[in-house]
Protein backbone atom coordinates (compact mmCIF):
# COMPACT_ATOMS: atom_id res chain seq x y z
CA UNK A 1 0.00 0.00 0.00
CA UNK A 2 1.16 3.50 -0.76
CA UNK A 3 0.96 5.87 2.17
CA UNK A 4 0.15 9.54 1.73
CA UNK A 5 2.60 12.16 2.96
CA UNK A 6 2.82 13.20 6.59
CA UNK A 7 1.63 16.69 5.60
CA UNK A 8 -1.52 15.28 4.01
CA UNK A 9 -2.14 12.91 6.91
CA UNK A 10 -1.84 15.85 9.29
CA UNK A 11 -4.70 17.59 7.48
CA UNK A 12 -7.09 14.65 7.58
CA UNK A 13 -10.04 15.02 9.92
CA UNK A 14 -10.28 12.50 12.75
CA UNK A 15 -12.95 10.56 10.84
CA UNK A 16 -10.90 10.58 7.63
CA UNK A 17 -7.78 9.49 9.51
CA UNK A 18 -9.59 6.61 11.19
CA UNK A 19 -10.91 5.45 7.83
CA UNK A 20 -7.48 5.91 6.22
CA UNK A 21 -5.80 3.76 8.90
CA UNK A 22 -8.45 1.05 8.57
CA UNK A 23 -8.10 0.98 4.78
CA UNK A 24 -4.30 0.80 5.02
CA UNK A 25 -4.61 -2.13 7.41
CA UNK A 26 -7.05 -3.96 5.13
CA UNK A 27 -4.92 -3.24 2.07
CA UNK A 28 -1.76 -4.46 3.77
CA UNK A 29 -3.52 -7.67 4.79
CA UNK A 30 -4.71 -8.20 1.21
CA UNK A 31 -1.19 -7.67 -0.10
CA UNK A 32 0.17 -10.15 2.45
CA UNK A 33 -2.39 -12.66 1.11
CA UNK A 34 -1.27 -11.90 -2.48
CA UNK A 35 -4.73 -10.56 -3.30
CA UNK A 36 -3.36 -7.66 -5.31
CA UNK A 37 -6.51 -7.13 -7.35
CA UNK A 38 -8.48 -6.37 -4.17
CA UNK A 39 -5.62 -4.36 -2.68
CA UNK A 40 -5.71 -2.18 -5.81
CA UNK A 41 -9.38 -1.40 -5.16
CA UNK A 42 -8.59 -0.46 -1.55
CA UNK A 43 -5.74 1.77 -2.74
CA UNK A 44 -8.15 3.58 -5.07
CA UNK A 45 -10.47 4.20 -2.09
CA UNK A 46 -7.54 5.62 -0.13
CA UNK A 47 -6.66 7.89 -3.05
CA UNK A 48 -10.23 9.24 -3.08
CA UNK A 49 -10.30 9.62 0.69
CA UNK A 50 -7.22 11.85 0.84
CA UNK A 51 -8.28 14.24 -1.95
CA UNK A 52 -9.91 16.77 0.43
CA UNK A 53 -6.77 16.86 2.60
CA UNK A 54 -4.63 17.43 -0.49
CA UNK A 55 -6.85 20.40 -1.40
CA UNK A 56 -6.49 21.74 2.16
CA UNK A 57 -2.70 21.46 1.81
CA UNK A 58 -2.81 23.33 -1.52
CA UNK A 59 -4.95 26.05 0.10
CA UNK A 60 -2.40 26.44 2.89
CA UNK A 61 0.35 26.79 0.28
CA UNK A 62 -1.61 29.41 -1.63
CA UNK A 63 -2.27 31.36 1.57
CA UNK A 64 1.43 31.22 2.43
CA UNK A 65 2.32 32.45 -1.06
CA UNK A 66 -0.15 35.35 -0.74
CA UNK A 67 1.28 36.31 2.66
CA UNK A 68 4.80 36.22 1.24
CA UNK A 69 3.80 38.40 -1.72
CA UNK A 70 2.12 40.91 0.61
CA UNK A 71 5.18 41.01 2.83
CA UNK A 72 7.52 41.56 -0.11
CA UNK A 73 5.23 44.28 -1.44
CA UNK A 74 5.29 46.04 1.94
CA UNK A 75 9.11 45.88 1.95
CA UNK A 76 9.19 47.33 -1.56
CA UNK A 77 6.82 50.16 -0.56
CA UNK A 78 8.90 50.89 2.53
CA UNK A 79 12.09 51.01 0.44
CA UNK A 80 10.38 53.40 -2.00
CA UNK A 81 9.31 55.66 0.89
CA UNK A 82 12.84 55.63 2.30
CA UNK A 83 14.24 56.62 -1.09
CA UNK A 84 11.75 59.48 -1.38
CA UNK A 85 12.75 60.77 2.07
CA UNK A 86 16.46 60.65 1.20
CA UNK A 87 15.98 62.85 -1.88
Amino acid sequence: MRHCSVQVRGLLTREELDRYNALIEVGSYLEDQSMYDLAYTVQKEIDLLILPAIERLKDKGRARDRATAEYLESLREQADEDEDEDE
